[in-house]
C-alpha cells in the first residue's frame, strides 16, 4: 500500500524558538508558528483562517534556529507528521501531532534583534557559512524518531545551502 508523509508550511513564528538537550546531550528546538488561510465564504465576504502548529528541529538544525529565529519571522518549512503520546502526574494520557523538521527557510527581511547584528549585514556565524536572509539549513536525520537517546554524529549534520537577498549583495 502506498503511503506518503510529507509537509510543506510557510508561516510566522508566534514566539522566540525554544530550545533544550535530551540527556544525552543532543539539541531540540521547538518551534511555534502560524500560517494563515484567506478565503471567501458562500456570500462572498473575505475570511482568513490561522491554524497554530508545533514545528520540531533537531541537532545543529535546532541551535541554528535558536539563533537566528525571532517572534514573527516567516519560515518555510518541510518535514513530516509525527506523533507522540505520554501521561501526564495525575495518569491522563495526552497526545499531539507535531511537524518533525527535514528544511527550514528563513524567509523574509532579518528583523531587529535577530541574531545579534539588528541591520541589514549578515552575521558573523560559526566554520565558514554565513547565514542571513533565506538561509536554507538541514540537518541529517537522527537514528532516532522521538529524539530521545538519539546518537547522531555531529559529522552527518550538514547546511544544505545559503541564498542571500539580491539587495544585501548590492550592500556596500
Amino acid at each position: 500500500m502506498a503511503s506518503l508523509n510529507k509537509v510543506f508550511l510557510i508561516g510566522n513564528l508566534t514566539k522566540d524558538p525554544e530550545l533544550r538537550y535530551t540527556p544525552n546531550g543532543v539539541a531540540v528546538a521547538n518551534l511555534r508558528i502560524a500560517a494563515n488561510r484567506r478565503f471567501r465564504d458562500k456570500s462572498g465576504e473575505l475570511k482568513e483562517d490561522t491554524c497554530f502548529v508545533t514545528i520540531t528541529a533537531w541537532d545543529r538544525q535546532a541551535e541554528i534556529c535558536n539563533e537566528y529565529l525571532k517572534k514573527g519571522r516567516a519560515v518555510f518549512v518541510e518535514g513530516r507528521l509525527q506523533s507522540r503520546s505520554w501521561e501526564t502526574n495525575d495518569g491522563q494520557k495526552r497526545s499531539t501531532i507535531e511537524v518533525r523538521a527535514e528544511r527550514i527557510q528563513f524567509l523574509g527581511a532579518k528583523q531587529e534583534g535577530a541574531g545579534g547584528s539588528g541591520g541589514r549585514a549578515a552575521p558573523a556565524a560559526p566554520a565558514a557559512a554565513k547565514p542571513s536572509n533565506g538561509a536554507d539549513w538541514e540537518a541529517a536525520p537522527s537514528n532516532e524518531e522521538n529524539g530521545a537517546g538519539a546518537n547522531v554524529n555531529q559529522s552527518e549534520t550538514k547546511m544544505d545551502s545559503i541564498s542571500w537577498d539580491e539587495e544585501e549583495e548590492n550592500i556596500a
